[in-house]
């Protein structure tokens, strides 16, 4: 195999450096599983200097290749990182995921060992996405019960044959928010039979700050935005499974509004508690306690944007 990891980035130049330096550190074997590897980095037309700071640093990774769009959203972007990629394999992770310098080797053995069970190359491998805010050590956070994912292809850190990804037909470009368009790319490759192989030793470490109440209005616009996209997934595949997924549901709507009192319990009047438990080293428990309203907020998102879908196509 050759691999390419295809990387984009949007305003993230900071943890980006860290993302790319792990994968200058990759040790393949000599076994002929991976005959080498290049990182593919598409700039989502960042406004933070990622563009000139890339260019500055050819000369020290010597596997990066990079390209530039202007701001159109994630699935736009890998589709372009895709496009330009060299290898038959295609390992897809986020630009602030940093990896262990075993991670490609072992998305190619669980690729290899896949293949040999199976018989054939209908399959992917998703590794393993530890959460963590320690920016100066991030590979040094433990694996926890909320690490746990059950998505079927989640692009934070996956890999698969070149090939699938062409014959589905790339990511969805009308994805350009936040949200769904990795999951929605997996309906696809569901329907063409691909089986997910759980490759826990291809870890990647998802770097993210400690929250603070400042990150409020960025997090509920992005449940917002999740929201809308849902709607887009939903009416390009309208089965239950999916109205599930994107909480398009009276369970979801009732779920979401009895746990926060019809509202009553939000970002203003949660805020003393949260701020208690930030101030005494729980940023992430609050986190935990902020996301049953950021959640009403999704579902509220969805069927608002559901309503207005239904009323432009059905006047």
């Amino acid at each position: 195999m050759f691999c390419s990891v295809v990387i984009p980035t949007y305003n993230r130049r900071l943890i980006l450096e860290k993302c790319l330096r792990a994968l200058t550190r990759q040790k393949l074997r000599q076994d002929g599983t991976i005959s080498d590897y290049e990182v593919v980095v598409v700039d989502d037309g960042s406004s933070d200097g990622t563009w000139e700071w890339l260019g500055e640093k050819l000369a020290e990774f010597p596997k990066l290749r990079r390209f530039q769009q202007e701001h159109g959203g994630p699935a736009a972007a890998r589709n372009l990182g895709v496009s330009q990629a060299k290898g038959d394999t295609i390992i897809f992770i986020d630009s602030d995921l940093v990896v262990t310098e075993d991670f490609i080797q072992a998305h190619g053995d669980g690729l290899a060992a896949g293949r040999e069970k199976m018989g054939s190359d209908r399959l992917f491998t998703y590794g393993q996405v530890i959460n963590t805010c320690n920016f100066d050590n991030p590979t040094s956070e433990p694996y926890k019960i909320t690490d746990f994912s059950a998505a079927y292809f989640a692009t934070g850190n996956v890999a698969i044959s070149r090939h699938w990804l062409e014959k589905a037909g790339l990511f969805d470009t009308r994805f350009r928010l936040y949200g769904w368009e990795d999951l929605e790319l997996g309906v696809r490759l569901k329907q063409l039979g691909l089986k997910l192989i759980k490759c826990p030793a291809a870890k990647g470490y998802h770097w993210h700050p400690p929250f603070s109440l400042e990150q409020l209005p960025q997090l509920i616009e992005k449940e917002i935005q999740r929201g809308r996209m849902g709607v887009v997934f939903y009416e390009k595949h309208p089965t239950w499974e999916v109205r599930m997924m994107v909480s398009l549901t009276w369970i979801h709507r009732l779920l979401w509004g009895v746990l926060t009192l019809g509202g009553t319990l939000n970002e203003s009047t949660m805020a003393g508690l949260l701020q208690w438990l930030i101030d005494r080293g729980k940023s992430q428990l609050a986190l935990e306690i902020a996301r049953i309203f950021l959640n009403r907020y999704h579902v509220e998102a969805v069927y608002g944007a559901y309503g207005l879908s239904q009323r432009q196509n059905h006047p």
